[in-house]
């Protein structure tokens, strides 16, 4: 599926696509009011273009107003408004939905607003599904007959961390290292190698969502869910390794599987297959080899929540001198990190950790 995210203006966008039909019909007022009114302010949103056309649009606005709902108000607060978000029909049920509301969820994240809310009709159930697995919480119902789901900062649900996405919770207790093949790193994690500014880092192709799957070949792995988990771009080329594989990013964990252990299978390959589902970089037929070949496999299931970008990636020539690489004794995969080297890191890679621990 090519095409990739963009930041237009309203103005560059063709409102006779056929993509803004259904809107149309559910808000009468969309092409004749707010979509001009939105001309005439310049105002930007996030669109999806392919080879078919339009696949997605997404209008968001920071406000600091009450939210008005039947029989009563929700107060005044720094707010991100989700003012439009539409998935082509061919795109619904797939991950690009996914990728958007990662976007959003980034998005409002950096700008530190302290809630962030969208309006849906009822009948949308498939996005109804969607931003719910992403803790948002019905709040109730508006004139207009929509539901208004909402999610605060203050109030963040860390028992699942697709619902706390992203976020991480501030007492996990340890984090770790992914090591990726530079080979399959920057198609598994595009975004770690963009720029710092938000328009930079939407040039790409986001079908592929923020949760990812990694297939591993260790014994033993300590990972557990809802910990911290940072990516290590291991560098295959010419050079000195040291200085250029290096940490781009990091995510959170949300599922360990042991699908091999010492040559013995713990599920079938169409089980394996089915776990994978459409979140890995591998065909069915590498899979398959992988299956049959490799003596340990294990599934790792995450959420791709930040990146260090540009400029700020650690290398491991950092990491060793400052305590937090493997010895000659440990696998860099099985090294356990503590709260304050996961915050030194995250400092080192020019993140604010306030704004990456929830709560």
């Amino acid at each position: 599926m090519p095409g990739k995210f963009e930041r237009k203006t309203f103005a560059q966008i063709d409102l006779n696509d056929p993509f803004f039909d259904s809107l149309k019909r559910d808000y009468p007022e969309f092409e004749t009011t707010w979509y001009p009114k939105g001309v005439r302010e310049n105002r930007e949103a996030l669109v999806f273009s392919d080879e078919y056309g339009l696949g997605a649009f997404i209008a968001m606005k920071a406000e600091n107003e009450p939210i008005h709902l039947n029989g009563f108000d929700l107060p005044a607060r720094s707010r991100l408004k989700i003012s439009t978000l539409r998935l082509a029909k061919r795109f619904r049920g797939q991950r690009l939905g996914e990728g958007a509301l990662g976007l959003i969820l980034w998005n409002w994240q950096r700008q530190k607003l302290e809630e962030v809310y969208v309006t849906v009709f009822p009948q949308h159930t498939d996005l109804i599904t969607q931003i719910t697995r992403f803790g948002f919480v019905f709040m109730g119902m508006n004139e207009r007959g929509e539901c208004v789901y909402l999610r605060s900062r203050k109030n963040i649900d860390f028992s699942d961390p697709y619902k706390a996405f992203p976020f991480l919770s501030p007492s996990f207790s340890k984090g770790g290292y992914l090591i990726v093949e530079d080979s399959y790193h920057d198609t598994l994690f595009p975004y770690s190698e963009l720029k710092n500014t938000f328009q930079e880092q939407l040039d790409i192709d986001v079908a592929n969502g923020v949760s990812k799957i990694y297939i591993g070949n260790q014994w033993q792995v300590h990972y557990q869910v809802g910990e911290p988990v940072f990516i290590y771009r291991k560098y295959n080329g010419p050079g000195v390794k040291r200085y250029k594989s290096c940490l781009t990013s990091y995510g959170i964990i949300t599922n360990v599987l042991a699908v091999k252990r010492n040559g013995r299978a713990l599920m079938s390959f169409d089980e394996f297959c089915s776990t994978v589902g459409n979140k890995s970089i591998f065909p069915p037929e590498t899979l398959l080899q992988k299956y049959q070949n490799d003596r340990n496999l294990t599934v790792i299931q995450l959420l791709y929540c930040g990146y260090f970008g540009s400029g700020n990636n650690i290398n491991m020539d950092w990491l060793s001198n400052n305590g937090m690489w493997s010895s000659q004794d440990t696998y860099p995969a099985n090294v356990q990190l503590s709260p304050l080297q996961c915050a030194a890191i995250w400092n080192e890679g020019g993140i604010d950790m306030a704004n990456v621990l929830g709560g």
